[in-house]
Formats: structure tokens, C-alpha cells, sequence
């Protein structure tokens, strides 16, 4: 699978279907990341310094921080 950048340009995050690691708000002092399939993208703006808010399938909230690999 093609590299696709990183989380913080709205362009590289293709909704529905993208596999991202996210983090989430209560993880932030921690910086744990969560696996999930992006459903709705949040944030408005082309660009967002500490990543783009997304809407996982599962419900869960958080900024993208990179993207899951298709070949695990």
C-alpha cells in the first residue's frame, strides 16, 4: 500500500474505508493510539497542526496521528 502522508492534511484521509490510528482525548497526555475505520472526517480546515479530527466506525472521536498499514 502507497504511503499517504501523515494525519494533519485533510486531503489524505479518505472517508468512509481509511484504516487510521487515532488518539484520543482522554489518551492525550499518554499519546496511546486506538485502530479504526474512519466514518465521518470532523475537522473543517484543509490543515490541523496535532492532526485531523475524524469519527471512527465505531463511534470513537480522536485526531489522526497515522495510518494504519493494509498489509498487517
Amino acid at each position: 500500500m502507497e504511503k499517504k502522508g501523515d494525519g494533519r492534511q485533510r486531503r489524505n484521509i479518505s472517508p468512509p474505508g481509511d484504516n487510521v490510528r487515532i488518539v484520543l482525548k482522554k489518551d492525550q497526555r499518554t499519546g496511546k493510539l486506538t485502530d479504526g475505520i474512519v466514518k465521518d472526517i470532523l475537522t473543517n480546515s484543509s490543515f490541523h497542526p496535532h492532526g485531523i479530527k475524524v469519527r471512527l466506525a465505531d463511534g470513537q472521536v480522536g485526531r489522526v496521528q497515522e495510518f494504519a498499514g493494509g498489509d498487517e
